[in-house]
Order: C-alpha cells, then structure tokens, then sequence
C-alpha cells in the first residue's frame, strides 16, 4: 500500500472517528437532557397531585406561585399553606408515584416551624432492600423562603435514567468498540507497513550487492571461455558455458526483482522514443532464440517499418519476459510464436505458446505479485513470479491494453494492443 494512500486512510479514519464521538457525545447529551426533563415533568406532576390532596384533606388553599420549587437535580420542596401530616405525606406519595409509574426510591422529611428543623420522615423504595444498603442522608437542606413545606429527595436519580437508556448505552459501547478496532487496525496497518518496508530495502539493498559479484563472474567466465587451453578441453569449456548460463539467468532474476522495487517505489520513469517496432522485435527474436538449443521461436511479423512510441529498454524487457514464460510453461518440444498485427490506428504483440496452458481461475490472477501457476507436484519451473507483474506494470504505465487467451492443454497467447504512431 502506497505512503499516500496510508496517509489518507489514516486522516480519513480519524475524522470519522472524531465525528463519530462528536454525534455520539450529541445524542448522549441530548437524550440525558430529554430524560431529565420528563423525570422532572413526572416528578412535579407527582407533587402537585399529592400538594393538591393535602390541601383538599386540610381544607385550605395552595399558593398560586411557587408551588414546587427545586434546588438539585434530584431535591424537590412543596409548598402549602397548612400543618402536614407525615403519615398521609408518604400514603400520598407512593399512591401518586405508583400511579404516573414513577419506580424509583425517594426519601421525605417534613419542615416543623416550631423547632426550624426538617424532621425526617422516611426512606421508601418499590422493592424490598436490606436496611444495610439504604443511605439515609438526614441533614436534607432547608428552604428558608418558605413556611409550611416538605421536601422530597430523589437519592438513585442518576441511576434509575441510565436504567431507561439501554438502547443508548448499548450502541455507545458498540461505537467505542468499533473505534477501538479501527485504531487497532490502522496500528496493525502502520506495524506491517513498517516491516515491509524494511523487508523491501533488505531485499533491495541485497540484490544491489548481488550486481558487482555477477558483473565478476561474468567478466571472468568471458576471459576463461577465450582461453585457448580451456577450449581444447571440452569438459572444461562445457563447465565455463556453465557458468556463464546460469551467471546470465542469475542477472535476468536480479533485474526482475529491481525492476519491480523501482515499480513499487514509482522510481520508473519512462524514457518514451519512436523506433521500428518490427525491426525491434526481430531482434529481441535472435536473442531469445540463443537460449535454446534449437530455433523453436517464430518471428511473424512485416515487410515494412512500423512505429511506435514508447520506452524501448521496457519494451525489449516485457516482450523478453513473455518469451520466457512461454518457453518455461511449455512441453518438452517448445514451440514460441511472436506475432506483430497491424489494425486501424494500432497494432498488437503477441507471443503464443504450445504449452500447458492456464485455466480461468488462474487468469484472473496472473498478473498479480510473486503469483506463480501451479504445475502441481512439478518444481521444473523457476523464478519469483515477478514477470508477469512487471509486463502488467509497464503495459499500464503506457497506457497499453494486457490481454491473455488461454485452453488448457492447448497453449497461451499474451496479447498487448499498442497505438500505432504515425511518423510525420
């Protein structure tokens, strides 16, 4: 994955889950709000009611303002206008509660002029809690506006709203495990994109040692194979062609792996020229040939010069590259066709195969790094998987079309479609 793409991931990644806190934080807060006040709304109504009854049980009339009033979230006072009865203070208040389905505990004390002092009444609760576990807070705050009044306090308020919030706290938790996992997983990103760059630049940097020992041998089996001691020896002279081949295929290997590196590091820049593509590819032909013992490659190509423009080093590397998989992949009898077509405003390459061929399942990913097609139980075929990745590479960096027909059993034929140049 490119530097880039990591960085827009990375800052993409984290705005969401800025505005996912943002929403989430919003809603959070919101239905807090929305729920406080209908516990608000509930509560009142449950003391006015009780306030109306007192005063309809007293006989007297209840002041037109300032009828509840609260100092916290969870402490409300009543106001009236006559002495009250602790007994039918609390009847009153569980009868109201019950009816507006209002199941939370409370505690009441009752304001006694005479002495100044709240006396405490009680602490109520719906469902059956041991005496250990009540928290009785019998220094309830005063209202010192007020005459005849009792206060009711609310101590489980905060808990008994989050009780009605599941749903809520459910998707908050789901949101901050799937941020979670996205940070863990653009941590897990950042941790193999760290090793697989240093994995990159070993593998790099080793094969750029490699370049000065091949460079060696190859200038030193040139000198034994002009020997003429040596070429009287037919055992020795087969040794130092030996040598020379596998030097050969040893260089085209390292080339394919830095072919690639500078690939991945978009380092390749396309050095585009006209030239006879005909004349290019007859010659790539010749070369090739000399790998054989045999002239098993054709060249069917033209009587005339045609042009294209492109990065001529590229293009000898991926029509060499397809030549080679041909041969690898064929049977023991190879026969490798290389094929120039001339077509309306372009023309096409193409190297055909008698080989085994590639079944759609492996079409699909051929041109994909270090993919080899299985031969099965068959280690015959060598290399990295790298060609083919590298001709899909550079056909795409000139904007070429990559095509492959394939039966298996019956061969291949890897087809690049080029615009055709006109030389003025």
């Amino acid at each position: 994955m490119a530097n880039n793409m990591i960085r827009r991931l990375v800052v993409l990644g984290g705005l969401s889950i800025i505005g996912i806190i943002f929403v989430q934080s919003y809603w959070l807060l919101k239905t807090w709000d929305i729920k406080d006040k209908e516990f608000d709304q509930t509560a009142r109504i449950v003391l006015r009611n009780v306030a109306e009854r007192m005063s309809t049980f007293s006989k007297t009339i209840l002041p037109k303002t300032d009828l509840i009033q609260r100092k916290s979230s969870n402490y409300y006072a009543v106001n009236i206008n006559s002495e009250i009865d602790a007994g039918l203070l609390e009847q009153y208040l569980l009868q109201e509660m019950n009816k507006q389905s209002l199941n939370i505990d409370f505690e009441y004390a009752v304001y006694d002029c005479t002495t100044d002092q709240l006396v405490y009444g009680n602490y109520c609760s719906n469902k059956p809690v041991p005496e250990k576990e009540i928290v009785k807070n019998k220094n309830l705050p005063k209202f010192n506006d007020l005459i005849y009044y009792f206060v009711v306090r609310f101590p489980n308020r905060e808990s008994f709203l989050l009780a009605n919030r599941n749903m809520t706290l459910t998707l908050t938790i789901l949101s901050v495990l799937a941020i979670g996992f996205f940070m863990y997983s653009m941590w897990v990103i950042m941790e193999q994109k760290r090793l697989s760059e240093l994995q990159k630049d070993f593998i790099n940097n080793m094969t750029h040692e490699f370049k000065t020992p091949i460079s060696s041998i190859k200038i030193a089996s040139d000198f034994l194979s002009n020997d003429q001691n040596l070429k009287s020896d037919q055992r020795l002279s087969r040794y130092v062609q030996i040598i020379k081949e596998q030097n050969m295929r040893l260089n085209d290997q390292v080339e394919k792996v830095l072919n690639v590196a500078r690939l991945e590091k978009d380092s390749i820049q396309l050095k585009k020229e006209v030239f006879d593509v005909n004349e290019c590819l007859k010659s790539i032909v010749n070369n090739e040939s000399l790998k054989l013992k045999k002239d098993k490659i054709d060249y069917i190509g033209k009587d005339k010069s045609i042009y294209i423009e492109a990065d001529r080093l590229h293009f000898v590397n991926i029509i060499a590259n397809m030549i080679d998989n041909a041969i690898k992949y064929s049977r023991e009898d190879p026969r490798v066709q290389v094929i120039l077509s001339e077509l309306p405003n372009r023309i096409q390459v193409s190297v055909k195969d008698n080989g085994v061929g590639i079944d759609k399942e492996n079409q699909k990913k051929l041109f994909e790094k270090f993919y080899r097609v299985s031969t099965g139980n068959l280690h015959d075929v060598k290399g990295f998987g790298l060609g083919l990745y590298y001709v899909k590479n550079i056909c795409d960096a000139h904007g070429w079309n990559l095509t492959v027909a394939s039966v298996p059993g019956e061969g291949s034929e890897f087809i690049i479609s080029i615009p055709n140049f006109n030389e003025a």
